[in-house]
């Protein structure tokens, strides 16, 4: 009786894994628009623009189920989130300043 490929390999060596491997990093929107752009030249002298509108529409509903954003999306999303974050430390300081300028201030 042949053995299963589990029983060959012996026991699972125990190791951290590397986050990389759960957590690629982002897809690059180069990627997709190099990919449209294949597409695009295989399909130019061939009566197939259904065929591209409907890959088109495809790769369009693929994204937006594996909610993806384009990399441009995500740093303005990023920075702005980084700059809110600056404000909100700046204002916890300043009302932490005022309470203690206060008369009868409480004290924490």
């Amino acid at each position: 009786m042949p053995q299963s490929g589990a029983s060959k390999l012996g026991p699972c060596p125990k190791v951290v894994p590397n986050p990389e491997w759960y957590f690629p990093q982002m897809i690059d929107k180069r990627m997709f628009d190099d990919l449209n752009e294949r597409i695009a030249d295989a399909l130019r002298n061939t009566p197939a623009a259904d065929l591209e509108k409907n890959l088109r529409a495809l790769f369009a509903s693929w994204a937006d189920r594996l909610d993806l954003v384009a990399r441009e999306d995500f740093d303005v999303q990023r920075k702005l989130l980084e700059r809110a974050q600056l404000k909100l430390a700046e204002l916890e300081k300043r009302v932490a300043e005022l309470e203690l300028r206060a008369p009868g201030a409480r004290a924490k």
